[in-house]
């Protein structure tokens, strides 16, 4: 999570800006900062990727004006060219349905913590101490959690040592004949916690098929080679086909790698999962407790 002048910013899909701290800051401040960052989330990708083809570009110029471009337009080139943007297409999808999934991560994760939290309460008066003790370690879980988001990593060592705790908890609490349905109750919302923990590990430790990202990078280094020797009789025509088609394929290599980590907090990316609700989930519990 980025702090500047009492500002947080989350990056996300859709992106959210919102005031910590410094509550005099004048309003339109904060809305330029929240403008800017919004903007540069939308296009700061698409910049990158025209930076590049323009350095690119300097090269197809000198090619053209040396009389290097020797290849005609022919089917075959164009069937190539159309070739390699479907294939990085086709591995843009397969990012893209784990991108998608990993959007749902932090509301279950919220909606399975929420309600582990809340039910504490149903074991009853009598074991009132042990409620509250689970609901501290309940709190350390949360931390341990956001804790790694912010830190761009999962350590899961952390998270499992809260969980045990918990459990040893729901094992006294067993022993102590607290009624059965409640005791699976949150054995089952503790177990949904350490599922959707693990799957994070996963998504954060594993890269999409290495090879599909070599045979992405070798047909873009292929079309942008073939386009760097292909003769168009108007060069400023040539300087148009080339410009648009290197800029389109970069960005989409530059938009995979991103997409292969959608927990990037605070990193200069631009295809994260919102994960405010898990921040303020945490915010409201220790609001709770400082009560």
């Amino acid at each position: 999570m980025e702090r500047e002048e009492g500002v947080v910013c989350i990056p996300h899909a859709t992106f959210l800006c919102k005031r910590e701290q410094d509550l005099s800051e004048p309003l339109n401040r904060r809305g330029e900062q929240c403008g800017m960052d919004s903007f540069m989330l939308k296009w700061g990708l698409i910049f990158k990727a025209f930076a590049i083809t323009a350095l690119l570009l300097v090269v197809r110029l000198a090619i053209d004006f040396t009389g290097m471009d020797i290849l005609s337009v022919t089917n075959l080139v164009t069937a190539f060219v159309g070739g390699a943007i479907f294939t990085i297409a086709i591995i843009l999808t397969g990012t893209l349905a784990d991108f998608k999934e990993s959007e749902r991560i932090p509301g279950d994760l919220v909606t399975a913590l929420s309600a582990f939290y809340a039910d504490t309460g149903l074991v009853g008066t009598a074991h009132a101490g042990t409620a509250a003790g689970i609901r501290v370690h309940a709190r350390s879980l949360l931390a341990a959690i956001t804790g790694n988001f912010r830190a761009n990593t999962w350590d899961m060592a952390g998270i499992r040592r809260e969980i045990e705790a918990i459990n040893t908890s729901i094992y006294q609490l067993a022993d102590a004949n607290v009624a059965g349905p409640i005791l699976v109750k949150l054995r089952t919302e503790l177990i949904t916690i350490e599922r959707l923990s693990n799957r994070i590990a996963v998504i954060k430790h594993t890269s999409f098929i290495p090879a599909a990202y070599t045979i992405a990078e070798l047909a873009a280094a292929g079309v942008i080679g073939i386009l760097f020797f292909v003769k168009i009789e108007l060069w400023y025509e040539g300087v148009v086909l080339f410009s648009v088609i290197t800029a389109l394929l970069i960005s989409l290599i530059l938009l995979i790698k991103d997409m292969d980590d959608p927990f990037e907090v605070g990193r200069k990316s631009y295809a994260d999962v919102d994960l405010s609700i898990l921040f303020d989930l945490q915010k409201d519990w220790e609001s709770r407790v400082a009560q």
